[in-house]
């Protein structure tokens, strides 16, 4: 179904062309989310997520 209408819109050769790529820009995409995690202030970014939110309670 989803490949129909992508071959409607786009084309064949676009659709193999991509399925060849999209490994390789979901390894990149995750590179550079780990990335921005560790360059940025990371507590920032991980205090949503629920399980290390618990584990980094400020003493206040």
């Amino acid at each position: 179904m989803v490949q129909k209408i992508l071959n409607k819109f786009v084309g064949a050769k676009y659709v193999s062309i991509l399925r060849t790529w999209l490994p390789t820009m979901v390894t990149w995409g995750t590179v550079g989310g780990v990335a921005l995690i560790h360059f940025t202030d990371w507590r920032l970014i991980l205090d949503y997520v629920p399980y290390v939110n618990g584990k980094f309670k400020k003493d206040e």
